[in-house]
Parts: C-alpha cells; sequence; structure tokens
C-alpha cells in the first residue's frame, strides 16, 4: 500500500483533501500528488479534517499536468462514474485494484465538479467504476478514495510481485512514444491536427491494454526512427 501514489487532478474543496489524506494515513498510502490545485491543498481546514493525516499534505507533491504526475508510474488506474464516447471498460474496485499492488502503481481522481475528461482518462490503462445507485451515481470525493483504499487494502496482503510487472515501461516512457507516434502520422498526413486528439486516445486505449514492457517500448521507438529516418531519405534524394 505504501508504494501506491493518490493523484488528484484540479480538486477544489480543501475539506475534502484533508478528508483524503486522513483515509489515506488509516490505510497505509502516503504518496499524494495533486494537479493544478483549484484550492490550498495545506490550508487550515484541509489540515483540521487530516487529523493525524496532516504530513500527507506537508509532503503532498504539486504539478502542473498528469503526465507530470504519473512519469514515475508504470501502471494507472482511472475513476469514472459514466461510460465514454471511447469505448471505455469500467470494472468493479475488487476487479480492478488489486492490479495496482505489483509494479509502482497511481490511482487517479477526477476534479468533483467535473469528473475526469477523455483526454485525462487516455492517461490511464484501466477504469474503475464505483457501483452506486443509477439515479445518483456521483460519490464525494473523498469517499470515493476512501473506497477504493479499502479494496486495495483487503488485497495487499496476498500481493505478489512478478518480473513481468517488475519489467513495465513507465508511463513517462509510454508518453514519450505517444508524442513521437503523433508526429509521425501528422507528418504522413495520417492524423490531421483535427482529429488527432480523438484518434490518439484511441491508440492510447490499444496500447495501454497490453501493459507494454520497457524493451517493447523501445522496439517500438526504434520503428518510428526508421521510418523518419526513410522519409526524410526521399525528401532529400
Amino acid at each position: 500500500m505504501d508504494q501506491i501514489k493518490i493523484i488528484l487532478v484540479e480538486p477544489a474543496g480543501e475539506r475534502n483533501i484533508g478528508s483524503i489524506a486522513r483515509v489515506m494515513k488509516n490505510m497505509g498510502c502516503y504518496h499524494l500528488t495533486i494537479v493544478n490545485p483549484r484550492c490550498h491543498h495545506n490550508s487550515e481546514d484541509a489540515r483540521i479534517m487530516a487529523v493525524h493525516g496532516v504530513e500527507i499534505l506537508d509532503n503532498a507533491e504539486i504539478v502542473p499536468t498528469l503526465p507530470e504526475a504519473l512519469k514515475d508510474c508504470q501502471k494507472a488506474i482511472a475513476t469514472t462514474a459514466r461510460p465514454r464516447g471511447i469505448p471505455t471498460h469500467l470494472e468493479k474496485p475488487q476487479d480492478c485494484l488489486p492490479w495496482l499492488l505489483s509494479g509502482r502503481g497511481a490511482l487517479v481522481f477526477g476534479p468533483e465538479d467535473r469528473g475526469l475528461s477523455n483526454q485525462e482518462l487516455s492517461h490511464a490503462q484501466r477504469f474503475v467504476c464505483i457501483p452506486s445507485n443509477p439515479e445518483y451515481p456521483s460519490l464525494n470525493l473523498a469517499q470515493a478514495v476512501g473506497i477504493c483504499l479499502y479494496e486495495l487494502s483487503k488485497s495487499a496482503s496476498d500481493n505478489t510481485i512478478t518480473d513481468n510487472d517488475l519489467d513495465l515501461a513507465t508511463l513517462k516512457d509510454l508518453e514519450g512514444y505517444y508524442q513521437h507516434l503523433e508526429s509521425l502520422l501528422l507528418r504522413v498526413n495520417y492524423l490531421y491536427p483535427h482529429t488527432a486528439p480523438v484518434q490518439m486516445s484511441k491508440f492510447r486505449r490499444i496500447f495501454n491494454r497490453n501493459q507494454l514492457q520497457t524493451q517493447e517500448v523501445a522496439m517500438l521507438r526504434g520503428i518510428l526512427r526508421q521510418i523518419e529516418w526513410h522519409l526524410s531519405n526521399e525528401d532529400n534524394g
């Protein structure tokens, strides 16, 4: 549990952040990263709600973007309360979350008022939806974090790390590959600027499902570089 990173994207509630720090301390989870916060994460209100979890607030990492938050992670699960236009397989917490316990994992939560966007979801490999009343499915942010951490803690004692898990590519490496792929596909007119974000989201889903290892990402980058070399030679010829 102490290897799991909790990532909050643009949270706006100081008390929510404090409550999250408290439940993180309850469950033995200590790494909190906040992306572009819309409030003061370490305010008096936040610290009151955190109780004995104030050190989590003190040590929270503040970053400007979600890729920056995920750069040292190998696995990421994003939370969402609804299906999306891009096909998104939603899993129950007990089925999905134990996967994070091997390797360096992150659990990503969206803003209180909108949840995660399709673009933000595209940075994750799996997607969790907490079952709730369909007439009012949106949970409070701190409650959602608490439920997920509880499910994780139930599975933590049975966790076994495999060699394949340890060799997974980092999400920073994957992000570099996706940017490289997008620039090449734009160059050959397979993608166009106005359609690139949606199309690249689909490519990300394909590759993320396969949990690429470090050597596999290096091989894919090598293919792109060879194609670029060939295109440059044609242009110069």
